[in-house]
């Protein structure tokens, strides 16, 4: 009996599949044409992405016209799996040895990437400033030692190199801070907790923020980002989507509770790389240029006890002594006067423009400074005094180790 019903049952198989064969076989007909337009639309849409040969080392993407939502994010997912196959080689784990006891043991680690084909890497000064032997691990594995070229603690760059690339190996582009926008999709890769290779995911959250450095002084310009930065994603690229660099990873906020990341990670900017990282190379050191005074923005306080025209500028509290604003005869605040009961600094001059481009910010004179001119430069700065408008040239000079 079971012989029997097991018979049926194989032969009532056999009927069902052959049915199903046929009407799979029917199915498949009318579908291969859909298939055929469907594989030439998406091809057109992403063909930099499906023929690698036809490629260049930079990624660049051009999604098709009529996509649908879904089908964008699936075209993004394939994006940052090229974009990482490109970049990855050229992002290196550094680790630092100092000798203990006399023998070199490993300190820490961070990250960088490779910027030109003669070995030299690009990385945070704070990596590398304390190092007695660096090495540097590329992804296929091959480790080298390298030398320290340069270093910038006002920039928090530094370059390191080594004697010989990997085959594989390319630069990585370097990207232009004109073209980037908040809400922009960006991607860190670096060595998270010595997780060498990892990639995250971000947005641009905010331009234009000054970060402190390892000295007295700021970096202008900086970009903050939401994509995860932790220890040992310093000195690694943030990329956009086309994988130019277009910034350096380098500091995280804390809060002073957690040494991770909380959502809040800065980069140092492309163009304060592309203005450092030569004369790094070159000279073994950069010369920011240097005003030598500290101040603030205008607040309604000020406007009322000083009896401004104005309500922006540049509000000018101190001059350094001996520094290029005093030596130019530039003045800084010499009194206070109660306002509502809050004492103000008053009597300082007001930076309203410097090169005839108008200054509304503290903040603004320090980037002008950083970013346009260089120690021997002269500028000329318009400033009001008493209530007045003049112009006054200044020397520019080259900012001191230590400001007192």
């Amino acid at each position: 009996m079971i012989s029997v019903l097991h018979h049926h049952y194989m032969e009532k198989c056999m009927v069902m599949s052959i049915k199903r064969f046929r009407n799979l076989l029917l199915l498949l007909l009318v579908m291969i044409p859909l298939l055929g337009c469907a594989a030439f639309s998406y091809s057109t849409g992403m063909v930099n992405i499906l023929n690698p040969r036809l490629t260049p080392t930079v990624v660049q993407i051009s999604p098709g016209p009529g996509r649908s939502s879904s089908d964008g994010s699936q075209n993004q997912e394939e994006l940052l799996i090229y974009l990482y196959s490109q970049a990855n080689p050229a992002v290196v784990n550094i680790t630092i040895y100092q000798q203990v006891q006399q023998e070199m043991v490993p300190v820490g680690t961070g990250s960088g990437f490779v910027y030109d084909d003669k070995g030299r890497i690009v990385t945070n000064a704070h990596v590398v400033q304390d190092a007695e032997q660096v090495d540097v691990t590329f992804s296929n594995g091959l480790i080298q030692s390298a030398k320290i070229i340069g270093i910038d603690l006002n920039s928090d760059l530094a370059i390191i190199q080594v004697d010989q690339l990997p085959d594989e190996v390319s630069p990585l582009p370097l990207g232009n801070m004109q073209e980037l926008a908040v809400g922009q999709t960006v991607v860190a890769i670096g060595n998270p907790f010595g997780l060498d290779g990892t990639l995250t995911k971000g947005v641009i959250s905010a331009l234009g923020r000054t970060i402190p450095a390892l000295t007295p002084f700021s970096i202008p310009e900086a970009i903050q980002t939401d994509a995860a930065i932790n220890p040992g994603n310093s000195g690694g690229p943030l990329l956009d989507l086309h994988g130019h660099i277009i910034g350096i990873n380098a500091q995280i906020e804390t809060n002073g509770l957690s040494q991770s990341n909380s959502g809040v990670g800065f980069a140092i900017p492309v163009n304060i790389v592309n203005q450092v990282v030569p004369e790094l190379i070159s000279k073994g050191k950069y010369e920011w240029s240097w005003l030598g005074v500290r101040g603030g923005d205008v607040n309604p306080s000020l406007v009322e006890a000083m009896n401004l025209p104005i309500a922006t500028g540049a509000y000018l509290v101190e001059v350094t002594p001996g520094g290029p604003a005093e030596q130019a005869g530039i003045r800084g605040a010499d009194k206070q006067k109660l306002v509502n009961g809050r004492a103000v600094e008053v009597g300082g001059d007001l930076v309203i423009a410097i090169d005839g481009k108008s200054i509304d910010t503290f903040n603004d004179l320090l980037v002008y400074i950083a970013l346009e001119t260089r120690p021997g430069q002269t500028v000329t700065l318009t400033i009001v005094r008493n209530g007045k408008e003049s112009d006054i040239d200044l020397l520019i000079g080259s900012r001191p180790e230590t400001v007192e």
